[in-house]
Parts: C-alpha cells; sequence; structure tokens
C-alpha cells in the first residue's frame, strides 16, 4: 500500500509532484530508491531541482465566460522577462487559462489536480520547466461563480503585470446590460487595479493589521508629546483615514477622489433604477 507518508518523503527527497511521486511508488512497489532513478530519467526531477531559484516574472491572465456569470483569474511565474515575453511561455499559460476555465476548480489545489491529456496540471507545469530551462510556478488562481443577479468582470494591467477579478450584483436583468453599467464595471477595475484596497470594508481587514496601525499611532503621538487622556480620540480619527485608504467602499474614486467607491455606487444605481453593490473582488499584482 502506497501510504501518504511514504509519498512525502519520496516528494522531500526529489521535489518532484505528489502525483508523480505517487505514479513512480505504485509502479516500483513502494521503494524509495527504486522511485528515484525513473523520475530522474522523466526529467521530473530536474524541474525539480530549479524550483528554488526566485520566479518573479511571468503572466497574469482572466478568463469570463460568455454569461458574465463566472471567471478566473490565474498567475504563471517564471524567472525572467525574457521568457514572459516569449511566444511559447505565452501560449503555455493561455492553455492553462483556457483549460481551468472549461474545468471546475474552485481552488489553487483543484486547480493543480485539473487533467491535461494523461496528465494533471502541475505536471505539466513541472514539463514545461525541462523545456524552458526557468523555474515556472503556478502561483496563484481564484475562481468567481456569482450568485444570481451577480455580474464577473476582470481587468488586466501592463499586459500582464496586475490582474483584477470582481464580482457584483444588481436586481434587475436589465441594468448588466446597459452602457452605464459596463462602464462603471470598467471603472471599478481600474481603480482596484490602481489603488490596491486591502479589503472591501473594515470587516475585511484583519484585527492584527488594525491593531498594529494602532500601535503606530500610539507611539507616535507619545513622541510628540500628546497627553494620554485625547490619545484614543486622535487615534480613532487617524485609524478613520487609514481604513479610508485601505476600504475599497471607502476609497477616493481614482477618477474623482471627492467621491467615495459607495457614493459612486449609489449614484450609479439612482441613475440606473438598480440597487448595485460589490460582492468581492481579488487583485494579483505580478510575484507579490
Amino acid at each position: 500500500m502506497i501510504t501518504a507518508s511514504i509519498v512525502k518523503e519520496l516528494r522531500d527527497k526529489t521535489n518532484a509532484g505528489m502525483m508523480d511521486c505517487k505514479k513512480v511508488l505504485t509502479e516500483t512497489n513502494g521503494d524509495i530508491d527504486a522511485s528515484i532513478k525513473p523520475l530522474r530519467e522523466r526529467g521530473i526531477m530536474k524541474a525539480g531541482s530549479k524550483s528554488d531559484r526566485a520566479a518573479t516574472e511571468g503572466i497574469i491572465t482572466a478568463r469570463i465566460n460568455g454569461a458574465a456569470t463566472s471567471g478566473i483569474l490565474l498567475e504563471v511565474n517564471c524567472e525572467t522577462d525574457f521568457v514572459s515575453r516569449n511566444e511559447n511561455f505565452q501560449a503555455f499559460v493561455a492553455g492553462i487559462a483556457d483549460k481551468l476555465a472549461e474545468s471546475d476548480a474552485k481552488d489553487h489545489e483543484a486547480a493543480l489536480a485539473v487533467s491535461l491529456g494523461e496528465s494533471t496540471l502541475e505536471n505539466f507545469v513541472k514539463e514545461k520547466v525541462v523545456e524552458l530551462g526557468e523555474n515556472l510556478q503556478f502561483r496563484k488562481y481564484v475562481r468567481f461563480d456569482a450568485a444570481p443577479g451577480g455580474v464577473v468582470t476582470s481587468y488586466i494591467h501592463l499586459g500582464g503585470k496586475v490582474g483584477v477579478l470582481l464580482e457584483i450584483g444588481t436586481t434587475k436583468p436589465e441594468t448588466a446590460s446597459s452602457d452605464a453599467f459596463q462602464e462603471l464595471i470598467k471603472d471599478l477595475t481600474l481603480h482596484i487595479a490602481a489603488s490596491a484596497p486591502k479589503g472591501l470594508s473594515r470587516e475585511d481587514i484583519p484585527q492584527d493589521i488594525v491593531d498594529a496601525e494602532k500601535e503606530i499611532f500610539r507611539v507616535r503621538l507619545l513622541e510628540q508629546g500628546k497627553p494620554e487622556n485625547i490619545l484614543e480620540n486622535i487615534i480613532n480619527g487617524q485609524l478613520g483615514k487609514f481604513f479610508a485608504e485601505s476600504c475599497f467602499l471607502e476609497q477616493g474614486f481614482v477618477k474623482d477622489p471627492d467621491v467615495t467607491i459607495n457614493q459612486l455606487l449609489e449614484n450609479k444605481g439612482k441613475e440606473l433604477g438598480d440597487t448595485i453593490t460589490v460582492t468581492r473582488f481579488v487583485r494579483f499584482g505580478l510575484g507579490e
């Protein structure tokens, strides 16, 4: 029986993929030493040997289905800008994106296990490492399936250096087809790409980050000689500014900073006779 611990031991020794290790261990009846040779022969260990090299270049890309109700965003990394601009690498990433768009993979782990012919996406990437001679990483993947009345859209900036996936809700079917709505969702994705919000609302900012900011404010105020009895009021005011800079819905719209995203959504909703809500978003920055 090929146990998980045996698979892990071989993987730790060779840096090969889990499915590769399991397959070859089955062939060798669980003999770890005997399994290393076929992995080497198949070039899989060679791919693994490059995995400690930094891969911070690459491409971020997206796919949205025809109904705009589902979409994916993914990042595939390589070591050099030269390879990222190579047509071979670009076609490789496009092929991964097309395959994942056809799949029902909900997260990164499921995406790695998606079948490509007789192999998996994880193995497909490792095989490409051998071909291109650079460390490649399928680093990030997210999928949005919209709730009823929702629309999923994407934006890719700087030729694949920044990517955004956004889900936005409506209450009227005709809203999504209007020019005003299409302009709105384009503006929202552009804003996210440019402003890099840390979360949708205050509830999305981790408490440890908020606490760290409060402590920084406290130390600065004490160094300025502010009395203890007024510190909390000042800190709360500074926290409000922090949230306004960090939370998507509170940020000033990049095209009109005097209008917050919340106000923009409300104004556009009134114009369209609908209630428009941003459900969620994700932003990828290459190598981040």
